[in-house]
């Protein structure tokens, strides 16, 4: 049952969209592979998506494992579900993994690229066996995806 002063209950709330490192060197980074598209960009992307569900939007990017950490032990409580590029760290945190799930909200793992037709290393994710569901090689259009899909299950 839903709390009468959750998010839920007032009929909308916040996404908490992560995203780890290198992804604030979208549009100029090998844009062969991830596009044109700049952070800023995915951010307004994120936002016109979440809009048109009623949702607002609370977006990160660090490059630093501790500060995408402490964003995702913030949304408990306070965001409905979570979206997360982790970039890198998708193949080498356990505690990104951890915290995903400790804060049991439903959460969308992201990929701009098809990572599974990339380097092995990057066919494996910590995050994809705690995520609700996994957008891979949909380009930034995988954000909406993603929003979309939160829109429902929430």
């Amino acid at each position: 049952m839903t709390d009468a002063t959750s998010p839920v209950a007032a009929g909308r709330g916040t996404i908490l969209i992560v995203n780890g490192p290198n992804l604030n060197l979208l549009g100029t980074r090998e844009p062969e592979k991830y596009g044109t598209s700049t952070l800023a960009d995915v951010e307004q992307l994120a936002i016109a998506a979440a809009e048109s569900h009623g949702f607002t939007v609370d977006c990160v990017q660090s490059n630093h494992e501790g500060d995408l950490l402490d964003a995702i032990h913030a949304a408990r409580g306070t965001a409905v579900g979570i979206v997360i590029n982790a970039g890198a760290f998708t193949h080498t945190s356990v505690a990104l993994r951890d915290a995903l799930a400790a804060v049991e909200l439903p959460s969308v793992e992201v990929h701009i690229t098809n990572v599974h037709q990339r380097e092995e290393f990057r066919h494996h994710s910590y995050l994809s066996g705690v995520c609700t569901a996994v957008i891979v090689g949909a380009g930034v259009h995988g954000y909406r995806l993603a929003i979309d899909y939160l829109a429902e299950v929430v």
